[in-house]
């Protein structure tokens, strides 16, 4: 398909008639089939800094989903997913969980929002103590868990595992389960990028209870929710202290701050190129492809609102 047509084709809003206002999240939009089900359309939105860009991303809301969907499968043994199905490029039909109201964040790695904090001069991140004389990009002689409050509106706060406890936002008996299963999946997504010739640097996890059971939702190891080193030519630019070569939506953030923008009051959110735009959709695809072996075939997507209207019925 030519670009200009990928672009006309993004899919930014839906509208599943009869089924209600969606939740909006920064990237999905999610739709109440019933008391236990929902479903789930992955669009080509994009956010940085918890904005949302003007520009959506040809093709992103299907490489997501596809990923999320094979990232799922790889996991399940260590904890059940809240997928049922998965009818359409765009489309998870899913469990109808609650979702616990914080965000489970492992780092292998200090970069990104931790190295940026470390440079300010803090040495604590998330209740964690981090050693000086650290450099950007150093692996932790273990990964670390620095979780993540869910705002429903504005940015997300750090948060410790006490604090998570003190405010009674789960259970201690839940957050030993939650903080385990955490590594456990960190430690398969770190082995599966490792074949893959990729490191696993960071992610994010979110999980709820389906019948009382601790369930993984969202989305796991995909672009949005990870970041990827290449492997090859890590140390070297380690020791020398270039900027690492990576599969992540942190060169997106880099971009933004070089333009000044960095989510703070009153800065102006700059508009996407769409030569920019289209080197982002190269890096998602990358990544898929490199993480399930097999090429990522565009879905030709003609109207998505009367695709979830035959698609929602069949799971009420």
């Amino acid at each position: 398909m030519h670009q200009k047509e990928a672009f006309e084709r993004c899919i930014t809003t839906t509208n599943a008639g009869g089924f209600g206002e969606p939740y909006k999240g920064k990237v999905r939009d999610v739709y109440n089939l019933n008391n236990k089900t929902i479903g789930i359309v992955v669009t080509d939105r994009i956010s940085a800094f918890d904005y949302i860009m003007k520009q959506a991303i040809p093709y992103k809301g299907q490489i997501l989903n596809k990923l999320s969907a094979f990232s799922f499968n790889i996991v399940k043994d260590i904890l059940p997913t809240h997928v049922i199905d998965v009818p359409h490029p765009n489309v998870t039909i899913a469990k109808k969980c609650l979702p616990i109201p914080v965000e489970i964040v492992v780092r292998g790695y200090l970069t990104g929002h931790a190295w940026r904090v470390y440079k300010n001069g803090s040495r604590t991140l998330c209740g964690v103590r981090l050693p000086d004389g650290m450099k950007e990009n150093q692996p932790f002689k273990e990964p670390i868990l620095t979780p993540a409050t869910k705002a429903t509106s504005g940015h997300d706060e750090d948060i410790s595992e006490e604090e998570i406890l003190d405010r009674g936002l789960v259970s201690p008996e839940n957050w030993q389960l939650i903080r385990k299963k955490a590594f456990e999946l960190f430690d398969r997504g770190t082995n599966i990028a490792q074949k893959q010739g990729l490191i696993l640097v960071d992610t994010k996890y979110e999980m709820g209870f389906y019948n009382n059971k601790l369930t993984l939702i969202d989305e796991v190891h995909t672009s949005d929710s990870s970041r990827y080193f290449y492997r090859q030519g890590f140390e070297q630019r380690l020791k020398e202290g270039l900027p690492q070569r990576q599969l992540s939506k942190e060169f997106l953030r880099e971009w933004l701050m070089e333009k000044g923008f960095r989510g703070l009051e009153g800065q102006i959110l700059p508009d996407l190129t769409d030569s920019f735009r289209w080197s982002i959709y190269q890096r998602y695809s990358e990544l898929y492809e490199i993480l399930t072996s097999t090429q990522f075939k565009p879905a030709l997507i003609k109207d998505i609102n009367k695709d979830l209207e035959n698609i929602f019925p069949q799971y009420c």
